[in-house]
C-alpha cells in the first residue's frame, strides 16, 4: 500500500473534522436564519408559511431559534446534541412539508443540513467543545 495516502486514524483528527462541521454548519445556519430574525425583530405583518398549522409568527419564531439559537449553541459545542434536534425537526419539515412537492434540487440543501444534523447527533460535539470542558471539570 502506498503510505503517501495513508492517514493515520486517531480520535484528534476526528474531534478536528467534527469541530469544523460543527462551526461550518452553524456559521451557515445562522446566516441562513437572521433575515428570519430581523423579520421577527421588525414586527408587522408576518409572512412566513405555517406548515404546522400553530400560526406563522410562532412558526417563524420555532424556525428562528433553531437557525439562530441552536445552530450557535452548536458552534460553540455547548449541549450539541441536544440543540441539533430542533435542526432537526426544522429540516425535516422543510424537505417534507415545505418542499414536499418540490423536485429534488429544490430540497437538497435541507437534506444536506439534515443529514449534517443527524451526524453531529450521534456524534455529539467531540473533543473541541465547551461540552467536553464542562465534562472534564466535572469529573475531577
Amino acid at each position: 500500500m502506498n503510505r503517501l495516502f495513508q492517514v493515520k486514524r486517531n480520535e484528534t483528527n476526528v474531534d478536528f473534522i467534527i469541530l469544523i462541521i460543527r462551526l461550518t454548519i452553524a456559521t451557515l445556519m445562522i446566516f441562513h436564519g437572521l433575515p428570519k430574525l430581523n423579520t421577527l425583530l421588525a414586527g408587522g405583518e408576518i409572512q412566513f408559511p405555517d406548515p404546522l398549522g400553530v400560526g406563522s409568527m410562532l412558526s417563524l419564531g420555532l424556525a428562528v431559534f433553531a437557525e439562530v439559537v441552536c445552530s450557535f449553541l452548536i458552534a460553540i459545542g455547548l449541549g450539541t446534541r441536544l440543540a441539533s434536534i430542533p435542526l432537526i425537526v426544522t429540516m425535516l419539515v422543510a424537505v417534507f412539508v415545505v418542499h414536499g412537492a418540490d423536485p429534488i434540487d429544490v430540497k437538497e440543501m435541507a437534506i444536506l443540513y439534515l443529514l449534517f444534523y443527524l451526524l453531529l447527533f450521534v456524534t455529539g460535539s467531540g473533543k473541541f467543545s465547551i461540552d467536553n470542558f464542562i465534562g472534564k471539570k466535572s469529573r475531577f
